[in-house]
């Protein structure tokens, strides 16, 4: 294997880790308990700053927030330019 394909591996593979991170951290909105402890916190800190990106693009509805909705799809849509890089190799 090169260093390449390990590298676009390793990358992908913390793009789904992250994923994963934001689905518990979206979660965690409907368990007040988890949203304020010190692990909904690591979670908020990590999340908050990509979701946030995606805010100001997708208004919210009825105090719904779709932005996550916009945030998975470009998650997705890098790891499926990782997986077309690593079918390249």
């Amino acid at each position: 294997m090169s260093a390449a394909f390990l590298l676009i591996k390793s990358v992908s593979r913390l793009v789904e880790l992250y994923g994963f991170l934001l689905i518990l951290y979206i979660l965690s909105s409907w368990i007040p308990q988890l949203r304020h402890s010190r692990v909904g916190d690591i979670l908020a800190q990590a999340s908050e700053p990509y979701l946030r990106l995606f805010r100001g693009m997708i208004p919210p509805l009825d105090n719904i927030d779709f932005s996550p909705i916009l945030a998975f799809i470009v998650l997705r849509l890098v790891l499926e330019m990782l997986n077309q890089a690593l079918r390249t190799l």
